[in-house]
C-alpha cells in the first residue's frame, strides 16, 4: 500500500457493498439507488442503503424518513427503516432546510463516520448512493471501502453519457468492477394513447455498453410516476409494486445479484 492512502477495508456486518453512480446530476440515480435496495428487498435479501451525497441527501425524501438517528451500545449510528430498508444519511443529521456549508477536510469526515460508525445489524446488500461527479468523494470510497460493484446511471442524452463514461473510467482506473449501466429515461408512454416517444435517443447507452464491453443492466423508462413516487416518499418498487415499471427495477437486481452471486 502506498505511503499516505487510508487502509481499504470491509464495512462491518455487510457481506456485499454495490455503488450506484451517475458522475452527472439530475439523471435520477438517487431514484435509482432507492428502487434498487427495495427490488432487493423484496427478493428476501437483507437490504440497505448508504446516502453518500453530503450537500444534497436524497434518501430521507425518498424514504419519508425523519428525525436525528440514535446511538447504540457502541456509540454507532443506527440506521432509520422503512419498507423493510436500513437506510442512513447525513439528511437526518442536519434540519431539513439547512444548507452544508463545510471544506473538504469536514465532508470527508463525515463521510468516514457514515461509512464505518453505523451498525447496520446484518446486511446482505448495502447500496451507496453517491454524489454525482468523479471527484474527493468518489476517491474517498473507492480507497476505503472494498466495493464489490459499481453501476452507473445515465440518459442517452450525449451530455449525460459523456460524463457517465468518464465515471466508468474513473472506476475502471481505480480497480472497482463495472457491473455495467443503467438507460434512465429512454422511453416516454403517453399515458392517453401510449404512444412511444424516445425523448433523449433510445439506443446511446446501449451502444457505448458495446464499445465499452460491460452490460446494460436495465432500461428504465421516462414515467411521470416514478417521480410522483419518489417526491412522496414511496418509491415505485412499494406504491406500485406489480406495475412494469416496478418490473424494470426488479430485473435491474436480478441482473446485479446474477453478477455478484447474491
Amino acid at each position: 500500500m502506498q505511503r499516505g492512502l487510508p487502509q481499504q477495508r470491509s464495512i462491518k456486518d455487510v457481506k456485499k457493498v454495490i455503488a450506484v453512480s451517475s458522475a452527472k446530476g439530475g439523471v435520477g440515480k438517487s431514484t435509482i439507488a432507492a428502487n434498487l435496495s427495495l427490488s432487493f428487498a423484496r427478493q428476501g435479501l437483507r437490504s440497505g442503503i448508504l446516502d453518500t451525497d453530503i450537500f444534497g441527501p436524497s434518501i430521507p425524501t425518498l424514504f419519508d424518513l425523519s428525525g436525528e438517528p440514535r446511538l447504540s451500545n457502541n456509540n454507532q449510528l443506527l440506521p432509520l427503516s422503512n419498507y423493510g430498508v436500513k437506510t442512513m444519511s447525513m439528511g437526518y443529521l442536519v434540519g431539513e432546510d439547512s444548507p452544508i456549508v463545510w471544506r473538504g477536510l469536514m465532508v470527508m469526515k463525515a463521510l468516514q463516520q457514515l461509512l464505518h460508525e453505523v451498525e447496520w445489524g446484518g446486511l446482505d446488500v448495502l447500496v451507496l448512493d453517491l454524489p454525482p461527479g468523479t471527484g474527493d468523494t468518489q476517491l474517498t470510497i473507492t480507497q476505503q471501502v472494498k466495493l464489490d460493484g459499481v453501476a452507473v446511471v445515465s440518459t442517452p442524452q450525449d451530455i449525460a453519457l459523456r460524463d457517465a463514461i468518464r465515471g466508468v473510467n474513473m472506476f475502471q482506473k481505480v480497480s472497482v468492477p463495472v457491473l455495467g449501466m443503467v438507460q434512465n429515461m429512454s422511453t416516454f408512454v403517453c399515458p392517453n394513447c401510449s404512444h412511444q416517444t424516445h425523448i433523449f435517443g433510445s439506443e446511446s447507452v446501449r451502444q457505448q455498453c458495446d464499445k465499452l464491453g460491460i452490460p446494460l443492466l436495465a432500461d428504465i423508462p421516462l414515467d411521470a410516476r416514478i417521480c410522483d413516487d419518489a417526491d412522496r416518499g414511496k418509491p415505485t418498487v412499494v406504491a406500485e409494486p406489480d406495475s412494469e415499471r416496478a418490473r424494470a427495477f426488479d430485473s435491474l437486481a436480478t441482473h446485479i445479484r446474477k453478477s455478484l452471486i447474491v
